[in-house]
């Protein structure tokens, strides 16, 4: 279990699909739905099994983001900011990041990066799906520029 001082210092990676598509979320010390926070140990089966995922997909960056990474970070900074979104985008999932971060209760998320070619959940192995199928989210991943988490159960 995640405990609520956890999830209001950690950035806790966690991942939800609509269905078809798998979305990936950083959360950014934000409150993450009651299946992410009710089991730690399924979370991190997730997590490990994604990032063991080889390479499927090329990766378009959300270009709303340009000039908002500019004003944070300055020539140079977005590339480190999308990195660790783009190994998850590279292995076809959808990638969010908490828009205003170190606000618990802030539900809203903006689209860091696509996949070209998404992995679907059809390719899961049944563990892995079974596991993700209890974090769903009601609308398409696959048209979603910005996310209100709260809608996720």
């Amino acid at each position: 279990m995640y405990t609520e001082i956890e999830q209001q210092t950690l950035d806790i990676d966690w991942f939800f699909t609509d269905g078809k598509y798998i979305g990936f979320i950083a959360s950014g010390a934000g409150k993450v739905p009651e299946t992410v926070a009710n089991s730690k140990i399924n979370n991190k089966k997730l997590v490990s099994y994604f990032k063991s995922l080889p390479k499927i997909s090329d990766v378009m960056v959300n270009p709303l983001l340009d000039e908002l990474l500019f004003n944070i970070f300055g020539s140079g900074g977005a590339e480190r900011y999308v990195r660790d979104f783009i190994y998850y985008t590279q292995r076809g999932l959808y990638s969010f990041d908490k828009t205003n971060l170190n606000n618990f209760t802030d539900h809203r998320y903006h689209l860091v990066a696509s996949p070209v070619n998404p992995l679907k959940i059809i390719d899961l192995p049944s563990d892995i799906l079974d596991i993700l199928m209890q974090t769903k989210f009601e609308d398409n991943i696959d048209l979603i520029k910005d996310l209100d988490a709260s809608g996720i159960k």
